[in-house]
C-alpha cells in the first residue's frame, strides 16, 4: 500500500518526506518494526472495526476466508498447525482457532501483538468466546521451537522476523499472511523458502498483497487516483525518511511477474492467483482502495501456493 503516513510520535521534527530509492534488508527491517510499533495503535483504532476481532479479511475488498476457502474446507481446518505470518493483532489467527485450528501468529511489531493480547483479555472480560483461553496466547521469543499456548483455541503469539522463522523444519500444515511481511521486505524469496522450510510436504501457503499494478497509480481514493504516475516496472522500493535520510518506512514493489518467480524460487508451486473484485456492499475508503478505483482495477493479489 503506497501512502504516505502521517508523523505519528510526538516531538518529531518534521513529516516524513516520500522518495523512491534503494533500502537493503536490514534498513527496511528496522524502519518497519519501527514504523508498526509507533502506529499500531491508530491502525487498529481506524481499521479494528472493519477487520473484526476474529475475521479472517484477505485486504480492503473484504474478501472473507469463510467464503473463500483458500486455506482449504472450513471442516479440514480442525487440528492443522498453522502459521500466521505479519499477523498484527491475530484476528486471522483467531478466526481459525474458532475452527480448531492450532494458530501461531507472528509479527515483526511488539505493538501489534500487545494489541492480540488486548483482544483476547477483552473477550475473556466480557465472557465472550475468543480463541484464547482465559490465560491468553503466549507471547515468546524468536528462539528455534518457540512455546505455544497449547490450549484448544489458544493462540500463541511470536515476535520474530519473517526472513528468519524461529521454528523447526515441517512444523505446520498451513500457512498465511494478509498483507503481512512480503511487502515489506527487501528479499521476498528469503520469505518463501523460510515458509517453505517450516511446512509439512504438501502444505499450503497463502498470501495477499498490494496488486502490482497499483503501484503505477497515485495512491488516491479518488478520480485523481486512475490517471498512470509512475513506471509499473519501476522497482525501486518506497521511503519514507526523516530530515537526516534515515528510513522509517520502506515498501518493496514486485511486478506480477516477479512475485510469480519469487513463489517457484522459494519452491512452491503456484495453484491459483485471485484478484478479489470490489464488492457492492462495501462502501469504505481505506488508503488508495475505494470502491471507484476497485471497481475498475484490482487493488489485491492472492497467491495460493503449495509445498511438494
Amino acid at each position: 500500500m503506497v501512502q504516505e503516513h502521517e508523523p505519528s510520535t510526538p516531538g518529531e521534527a518534521a513529516e516524513p518526506t516520500a522518495t523512491r530509492r534503494t533500502a537493503d534488508t536490514a534498513e527496511s527491517s528496522r524502519a518497519n518494526r519501527g514504523w508498526w510499533d509507533r502506529n499500531a495503535d491508530e491502525y487498529q483504532e481506524e481499521h479494528g472495526a472493519f477487520l473484526g476481532d476474529d475475521r479472517f479479511i484477505w485486504g480492503p475488498e473484504g474478501l472473507d476466508e469463510a467464503e473463500a476457502g483458500l486455506l482449504g474446507p472450513v471442516e479440514a481446518l480442525k487440528g492443522r498447525d498453522v502459521l500466521e505470518v505479519g499477523a498484527g493483532a491475530a484476528q486471522c489467527a483467531r478466526w481459525l482457532a474458532a475452527r480448531g485450528a492450532r494458530p501461531v501468529a507472528l509479527d515483526l511489531s511488539l505493538r501489534q501483538l500487545r494489541h492480540a493480547r488486548r483482544i483476547d483479555a477483552e473477550a475473556a472480560a466480557s465472557g465472550s468466546s475468543g480463541t484464547s483461553e482465559p490465560s491468553g496466547g503466549s507471547m515468546v521469543s524468536g528462539v528455534s521451537g518457540a512455546s505455544r499456548s497449547g490450549e484448544a483455541g489458544g493462540v500463541a503469539l511470536v515476535q520474530a522476523d519473517a526472513t528468519a522463522l524461529p521454528f523447526r523444519d515441517g512444523s505446520f500444515d498451513l500457512a498465511c499472511s494478509a498483507y503481512g511481511a512480503v511487502p515489506f521486505v527487501a528479499e521476498p524469496v528469503r520469505v518463501m523458502r523460510e515458509v517453505r522450510r517450516v511446512l509439512r510436504p504438501g502444505g499450503r501457503w497463502v498470501f495477499s498483497v498490494t496488486h502490482p499494478i497499483r503501484w503505477a497509480f497515485p495512491d488516491e481514493p479518488g478520480p485523481e487516483g486512475l490517471s498512470i504516475a509512475a513506471s509499473y516496472f519501476d522497482r525501486t522500493p518506497y521511503v519514507e525518511q526523516d530530515e537526516s535520510g534515515r528510513a522509517v518506512y520502506v515498501e518493496h514493489h514486485r511486478t506480477l511477474g516477479d512475485r510469480v518467480r519469487d513463489v517457484v524460487a522459494g519452491g512452491f508451486r503456484l495453484v491459483d492467483l485471485v484478484e478479489p473484485e470490489w464488492p457492492a456492499w462495501n462502501h469504505q475508503e481505506w488508503g488508495g482502495w475505494s470502491p471507484l478505483r476497485g471497481n475498475l482495477i484490482p487493488g489485491t493479489a492472492i497467491f495460493v501456493c503449495e509445498r511438494d
